[in-house]
């Protein structure tokens, strides 16, 4: 079925609603002021986000009620996606503590692994691997993980919104190859709402998205790869591969911060891209580059494994092997000099 006017109708509900939420946060003196930790030097509206979370969830209501999407996924993708938002809302507005926070991010993990089923047996090495009830609880480590570093990844202008649309549109274009047509508006529409509010958001950002916005978009592109898994494991690999770009810069700072005994919940500014921006002194090359690696190079590695035939363990490694190099080479998890 064809949804294209839907995909218009929800850039435009999200733009308008960027516009109000914009004023709204400059009125009421809602700003991201700048600290230590920042990465931009001016006050800044935040909370844009809640725009790609209201056009995204009225998009899949209208699906539901036209048929288009099945009631589980609906499910798992609504109750994930409003648990997760609210909880990014709450913080954004006042303070959450860590620990419910985390049980907030593991129930909405939880909740939509049940409607999606788990996760399915996957491919590897031409071996099908079903490893049971701990598949399970790895999904929804993997969710949670999706989820708090796309909070992590969302500290300069537009890079959030960059990755998702380019993994999305991404995404779509692997299952138009692959003749999944059905499977390619879930991802479109999320593009839509997302290019509402990147409108805004682009360097130099005139409002932030906030952790509704980048914790909403961290489940939802988690959800959408598990339940890809399920038609086919070669699209979970792409998934990942798409992915790529967050997920090593995020793991990389991590572990680097875990080894060197850091508390891993404070905020810092010693991400890969958070360097590199320092470093070009603004945020436009970086979130330019997060764009071009996601088309030029990830892209390109997702299609062979689902078009040629390449291995998704293999397409995955030699992704990534790039990715560690840069995340390196940008100092990703190191102390920040003075």
């Amino acid at each position: 079925m064809n949804h294209w006017w839907l995909a218009v109708a929800v850039v435009g509900i999200s733009f308008a609603l960027t516009y109000w939420l914009r004023r709204y946060a400059l009125h009421k003196s809602l700003l991201d002021i700048p600290n230590g930790r920042s990465s931009h030097s001016v006050p800044t509206p935040r909370g844009g986000g809640v725009a790609i979370v209201v056009s995204y969830l009225a998009a899949l209501v209208f699906l539901f009620v036209d048929d288009a999407l099945s009631t589980p996924l609906f499910l798992a993708l609504l109750g994930s996606g409003l648990v997760i938002a609210a909880l990014g809302f709450l913080d954004d507005h006042g303070h959450v503590a860590a620990r419910w926070r985390l049980l907030g991010h593991f129930i909405a993990a939880v909740w939509a692994l049940i409607w999606l089923g788990g996760l399915p047996p996957v491919a590897m090495f031409g071996s099908l691997l079903d490893i049971g009830w701990l598949g399970h609880v790895l999904a929804v480590f993997y969710l949670v993980w999706l989820l708090n570093l796309y909070n992590f990844m969302d500290g300069i202008d537009g890079i959030a919104s960059v990755e998702a649309v380019c993994v999305c549109l991404s995404a779509a274009l692997i299952y138009a190859l692959s003749g999944f047509y059905e499977l390619i508006w879930l991802p479109l529409l999320l593009v839509a709402a997302v290019l509402g509010f990147l409108f805004w958001n682009f360097p130099p950002a005139r409002i932030f998205m906030g952790d509704a916005g980048s914790g909403f978009l961290g489940i939802i592109l988690g959800v959408l790869s598990l339940q890809a898994a399920w038609i086919s494991s070669q699209f979970l690999w792409s998934w990942l591969i798409l992915l790529g770009v967050f997920i090593v810069d995020a793991t990389v700072t991590l572990i680097r911060r875990l080894v060197r005994g850091d508390k891993v919940y404070e905020a810092h500014r010693s991400h890969a891209y958070q360097f590199a921006s320092r470093r070009y002194g603004r945020h436009l090359p970086v979130t330019s580059a997060v764009g071009v690696i996601n088309l030029v190079w990830l892209l390109p590695l997702a299609v062979c494994v689902t078009q040629f035939g390449l291995n998704g363990v293999i397409g995955v490694i030699v992704a990534y092997v790039p990715l560690v190099v840069l995340a390196f080479g940008f100092r990703a998890g190191e102390l920040e000099r003075n």
